[in-house]
């Protein structure tokens, strides 16, 4: 466990995200080589469906993590105030929690997810690839969720190393299991979930025995599993904030989706293959707004306001930075790259995924202060305003489906959320200024 509370915020703060880039990168390998061995050796119209339906799962999944990492912010408050019983009734509230939203989502998933892949208009022939995959994928809900509650847990205390040891773990057995299911067994795109969630399920196991062998002070006692009613509407607000959050923007993210499905095959394939290298390079500066939700509670919880407000200076100039060097690498490096994870050089699907990479990356000077006030403001308790913004995002994506792509295709796609971006930086810094400037003494 490692305080936030003190020393240079620039070396505690590159030090603790460092672990969480590499884990984030990793998870992104992860999906790209689930995606790879399924365009290599089942064919396109299967990596189709798989890249299709993670807009799907992604929205519960997505629900479920934003809510642990909610669930983790009180922890990380009372660990930064030195209040050990507090902080172990808040990891035992949260534990309940987290049960309770695995059977909801669980249920709501397998009995929802037909007619949302008819919603999204998904393809007639690869419709039934997507059902069959995304159905197994979400039979590993619980165990993401629990790796993910373990995870946060570790975080909110300083420890950012250990969730990136299992997660490493997990890609390796995907890797493996993939290639077993997939290449040698023959099994199809079924395999290729499969090996997903078996994957999970060990790597999940293995974090909870690792916290039960190294950190018992991390585990409640017998009379701190009675969540009071003050301790339980903190975790349950902080968590469905950023659970609803994370939904917002997945459903967005789904809607957009849906107008993309419109354009046909070629298109989905291209967005899949853009999307997955976007992605990659996001991991750098959108994980230093998960170090900012740590470094903002324990500072909260420390009363050492000053440090946040240095920490968040700190963290724009950081991503800042790191977006002059993305803008080079993208402008380089995209149309190989999108090449390799769409297994195709057809000139068409190559060049959509070229044009969309070339000019989001542009923006990333917008993303990466988003995030750093976003998750600053989810730190200090703040959930309105970065709920706001995510309102504000879905609604942008649900007039580019209706105004823009019809009129200019994918390149209504490509605009919409840069838009977005800029317009809730915008919001989110007027915030994050209003909320710092009026924190007042007091422990929590």
């Amino acid at each position: 466990m490692k305080e936030m509370t003190k020393g240079s915020p620039l070396r505690i703060i590159i030090s603790f995200t460092i672990p969480l880039i590499f884990g984030n990168l990793l998870q992104q390998l992860y999906n790209i080589v689930d995606s790879k061995i399924v365009s290599k050796y089942v064919g396109s119209d299967a990596f189709a469906a798989v890249t299709l339906t993670a807009v799907v799962s992604n929205m519960l999944i997505g629900f479920i993590n934003g809510c642990t990492q909610g669930f983790a912010i009180p922890v990380a408050l009372y660990f930064g105030a030195q209040s050990p019983a507090e902080m172990r009734r808040n990891i035992a509230g949260s534990l309940k929690l987290v049960l309770l939203d695995i059977a909801l989502l669980l249920s709501l998933g397998l009995l929802f997810i037909e007619p949302v892949l008819h919603l999204i208009n998904t393809p007639d022939n690869i419709f039934s690839d997507a059902l069959s995959y995304v159905r197994i994928i979400l039979l590993g809900i619980p165990f993401i969720s629990l790796y993910n509650e373990f995870a946060n847990i570790l975080r909110a205390v300083g420890d950012s190393r250990t969730p990136l040891y299992f997660l490493l773990l997990s890609v390796i057995l995907n890797t493996g299991f993939d290639l077993l299911f997939v290449k040698v067994l023959q099994l199809g795109i079924q395999g290729a979930a499969g090996a997903t969630i078996l994957s999970q399920f060990l790597c999940a196991a293995a974090c909870l025995i690792y916290i039960l062998l190294r950190y018992k002070e991390l585990i409640p006692h017998k009379d701190e599993w009675k969540t009071d009613r003050r301790t339980g509407s903190r975790l349950l607000t902080s968590g469905l904030s950023m659970g609803l959050m994370g939904c917002i923007v997945n459903i967005g993210t789904i809607i957009l989706q849906s107008g993309i499905n419109d354009l046909g095959t070629p298109t989905i394939t291209a967005h899949s293959a853009a999307r997955r290298f976007i992605d990659m390079l996001m991991i750098l500066i959108y994980t230093y707004g998960f170090t900012m939700t740590t470094y903002s509670s324990q500072n909260l919880g420390a009363g050492e306001y000053k440090r946040i407000r240095d920490g968040v200076r700190t963290s724009v100039l950081i991503v800042t930075t790191i977006s002059t060097l993305l803008i080079g690498v993208c402008y380089l490096a995209a149309r190989p790259v999108v090449q390799w994870i769409a297994s195709t050089e057809d000139p068409s699907i190559v060049q959509m995924s070229v044009n969309y990479c070339r000019f989001n990356v542009l923006f990333f000077y917008a993303l990466g202060p988003l995030f750093i006030f976003r998750c600053s403001l989810q730190g200090l308790g703040h959930r309105f305003i970065p709920l706001t913004a995510s309102v504000l995002e879905l609604c942008i994506k649900i007039c580019a489906v209706v105004f823009l792509v019809p009129r200019f295709d994918y390149w209504g796609v490509i605009v919409a959320e840069p838009v977005s971006w800029c317009i809730m930086t915008t919001l989110l810094f007027l915030g994050y200024a209003h909320t710092i400037r009026h924190l007042s003494p007091g422990k929590p």
